[in-house]
């Protein structure tokens, strides 16, 4: 069934309605953009991918691995590159770790893993930092702000020769 009806501008629309009096869908030119349903979705897909994105921890240049060129078999870097009172991310098969020099002589290995959502954390000044919630960690990997609230997880190292290496 076919009614007629004008609206505020006078224009005239052909407004189909089923049997039961409720109108059809039909297509006019006033309704050639998306529906509010898909502006919906496609802002709740939007939101989801940059939500992933920021989680992802690969857009942080700190968090880069040291050079491994010329490193022996399981050494994660060489004693040079680790700065004093400082750290360099590094890789301990596949997995992202921190090695970190707090003293002079003293290497500690520490989970790059955030204890609160599991991004990955980096060397930032003298301590580490999780990009995406802003916990940041001593360079013994101990909680110093939240939202983390579980120290990250270490491990032993050794100096041998020139490289660090796992313990």
């Amino acid at each position: 069934m076919t009614t007629t009806r004008t609206d505020a501008t006078t224009r005239i629309d052909p407004v189909t309605t089923a049997d039961d009096g409720a109108p059809a869908p039909h297509a006019c030119a006033c309704h050639d953009g998306p529906s509010r349903r898909d502006v919906l979705a496609g802002l709740g897909a939007l939101g989801a991918a940059a939500t992933l994105a920021a989680c992802g921890g690969g857009g942080n240049p700190a968090a880069s691995p040291v050079a491994t060129e010329g490193l022996a078999a399981g050494a994660l870097a060489r004693v040079s590159d680790v700065p004093v009172g400082g750290a360099v991310s590094a890789r301990l098969d596949g997995t992202p770790v921190i090695v970190a020099q707090p003293e002079e002589g003293t290497f500690v290995g520490i989970s790059a893993i955030c204890t609160h959502q599991g991004c990955t954390v980096a060397p930032s000044g003298d301590g580490l930092a999780c990009p995406c919630h802003g916990s940041t960690f001593t360079l013994t990997g101990e909680v110093d702000q939240g939202p983390a609230t579980e120290d990250l997880p270490t491990f032993a190292l050794a100096v041998e020769g020139d490289q660090v290496v796992r313990a």
